[in-house]
């Protein structure tokens, strides 16, 4: 999509302009709980060329954090609110490990070290806002996890009493103990 933007505007404002606009528009679409159409046309303000767009998900990161023999995870402020593994969407020009960091950092307040990515997870309806397709990397830290950005809550929960989570956290998590024998 943004190659042929670009491509028919020829680097023009107008094209920077409409892939912001397009941007905008998906999530703002998204944030309703309708789904969109996947794809729409567009024209091009300044050639007035057809434009077609398509709507791709949304590339996320969720961290599995070990601390203290347990599993850090974030009460959510925002819809939809309970527990959750830190995380979020990748910015543009940001990889997912920078990403992984990040989000670590923002939401709990801890200095992460990734040890390796676990699984990517891609179900359409994993995420009720928009399709997100998720890389989940593996990560330890030392210290006191700190609520912040939007996070009401970050708290160590031992392996055997996670709380009931939003998203697909509980299938990441029953993953990623089966598969390390994590159980207590």
């Amino acid at each position: 999509m943004y190659a042929n933007l670009l491509k028919l505007c020829q680097y023009s404002k107008a094209g920077k302009l409409m892939l912001l606009f397009t941007e905008i528009v998906v999530l703002q679409k998204s944030l309703t709980g309708e789904r969109p159409p996947l794809k729409t046309a567009m024209k091009c303000p300044e050639c007035g060329k057809s434009i077609k767009v398509y709507r791709n998900p949304l590339p996320t990161v969720d961290i599995i954090i070990e601390l203290e023999g347990g599993i850090v995870l974030v009460e959510r402020k925002n819809p939809p609110v309970g527990w959750a593994l830190p995380g979020g969407f990748v910015d543009l020009g940001e990889s997912l490990e920078e990403a992984a960091r990040r989000e670590a950092k923002e939401e709990t307040g801890l200095e992460v070290t990734l040890i390796r990515q676990f699984h990517t997870y891609s179900d359409p309806e994993r995420d009720p806002r928009v399709h997100t397709i998720s890389t989940v990397y593996l990560a330890t830290a030392e210290g006191v996890p700190r609520a912040g950005d939007d996070a009401g809550k970050a708290v160590v929960f031992a392996k055997d009493d996670l709380p009931d989570m939003v998203f697909d956290h509980k299938k990441i998590l029953l993953d990623y103990l089966v598969e390390n024998n994590r159980f207590l």
